[in-house]
């Protein structure tokens, strides 16, 4: 069992950066892959971001490549998604996901955070 928690959401401006951390709790949450994913309002869940175990391999939705970077510490059990430049449609509840396979399907992930809110004013 992983339990997860994100925090860090919040309003920020256009251009402006933001950076998000997902606390995971479990004896094996190390071993996890995590992925980031995000939903707008009257909008499906999309996937944003995913980084393996060990951090050695990092995948991005296009809509976010070279503006969000994803990251982890093993040794805290953290999970980070910086943010920057970030635009209006960017706005949304964000979410931090484990799975033990790296993936960017959403619907494979096993465990799931409560979400954290970004809103991005123009």
């Amino acid at each position: 069992q992983v339990h997860l928690v994100e925090s860090g959401g919040g309003l920020v401006q256009a251009g402006g950066s933001l950076t998000l951390s997902c606390a995971a709790s479990g004896r094996t949450a190390s071993s996890y892959a995590m992925g980031w994913f995000r939903q707008a309002p009257g909008k499906e869940r999309e996937f944003v971001a995913v980084i393996s175990w060990n951090g050695g391999r990092t995948y991005y939705a296009d809509s976010v490549k070279g503006r969000f970077t994803i990251s982890r510490d093993n040794a805290k059990n953290t999970v980070y998604l910086q943010m920057n430049s970030l635009k209006p449609e960017d706005t949304a509840v964000y979410y931090c996901a484990a799975d033990k396979e790296f993936t960017a399907i959403m619907r494979l992930y096993d465990y799931w955070g409560q979400g954290t809110q970004v809103t991005v004013s123009s």
